[in-house]
């Protein structure tokens, strides 16, 4: 006990990041203004503008706390494999994540388009928010792969930035279709309702682990342990944003779970596009 307050003691502010969609910030926002409470720190939280493996705040060790993709995080750790420590993943409510912490990659058309599946995005347009993301690349590359589609199965792939860029290249026409992930997919839903009768969705890839919430190992043993129990039994108000955002619970979850999207990505998967 003496060891976790002085390790809180020496704690000035609780630094955050998020590398996930913006469209869910509020809910990041919520888990580290709890986290703060209950290590009675001030915190703060900003979004990541550059690929996590690009970011000089994390390559340097100045981060206590991220959202972070599951392919990103294991490329980092593979590189520096001690800074870093998985705390918990979120657990979506809706029906089709059976109380996992998983989620997947949404494939998704122009409703008003004559495309409804896979095979029909044959010599089409493809948008992707970067290259090192699980689900807005790396699965739809494994689906290619895996069903011995030959090279150039696009006719053109272009990289938006984020996944609500590649929503909005779908509405607009830019591009035939793009994969998102479940979640990022669902919040705009919600946010926007209207886009259920304008997209629809040709192919689910997946599951993958949910992206998780990472803890610096410098917070120490006993202050990432107290973090982790606190996330597991979350007080009213950070409650009440998981249930707006769908958040059924938080589960421990460990790093080994997410060695297999790396062990999926592929650099020779770039000839597919």
């Amino acid at each position: 006990m003496e060891d976790c307050q002085s390790q809180v003691a020496n704690l000035q502010k609780l630094r955050a990041v998020s590398y996930l969609a913006p469209n869910l910030f509020h809910f990041y926002q919520a888990v580290v203004a709890y986290a703060g409470r209950v290590l009675g720190v001030a915190t703060q939280l900003h979004q990541g503008e550059c690929d996590p493996l690009d970011d000089p705040l994390l390559v340097e060790n100045q981060l206590d706390l991220a959202f972070i993709c599951g392919l990103p995080l294991i490329r980092y750790c593979q590189v520096v494999p001690d800074w870093l420590q998985v705390l918990v993943a979120p657990v979506m409510k809706a029906t089709r994540y059976q109380n996992y912490p998983i989620y997947f990659s949404d494939v998704i058309v122009n409703a008003a388009s004559d495309l409804t599946k896979f095979e029909d995005l044959a010599l089409k347009s493809f948008g992707y928010n970067d290259l090192g993301s699980n689900s807005g690349y790396n699965l739809l590359c494994d689906r290619l792969i895996q069903t011995g589609h030959s090279k150039k199965f696009f006719r053109k792939a272009i990289q938006s930035g984020s996944h609500q860029r590649s929503i909005e290249w779908v509405l607009n026409g830019r591009v035939d279709c793009a994969a998102i992930d479940s979640v990022v997919l669902e919040q705009e839903l919600r946010q926007f309702p209207e886009l259920s009768h304008q997209l629809r969705v040709v192919e689910v890839l997946g599951p993958s682990p949910m992206p998780p919430l990472v803890v610096a190992q410098h917070l120490g043993k006993s202050l990432i342990e107290q973090l982790q129990f606190a996330l597991l039994q979350p007080d009213t108000e950070l409650q009440s944003v998981m249930e707006e955002v769908g958040v059924r619970r938080f589960a421990v979850v460990e790093l080994e779970e997410y060695k297999v999207l790396v062990e999926n990505f592929s650099s020779r998967k770039s000839e597919f596009l």
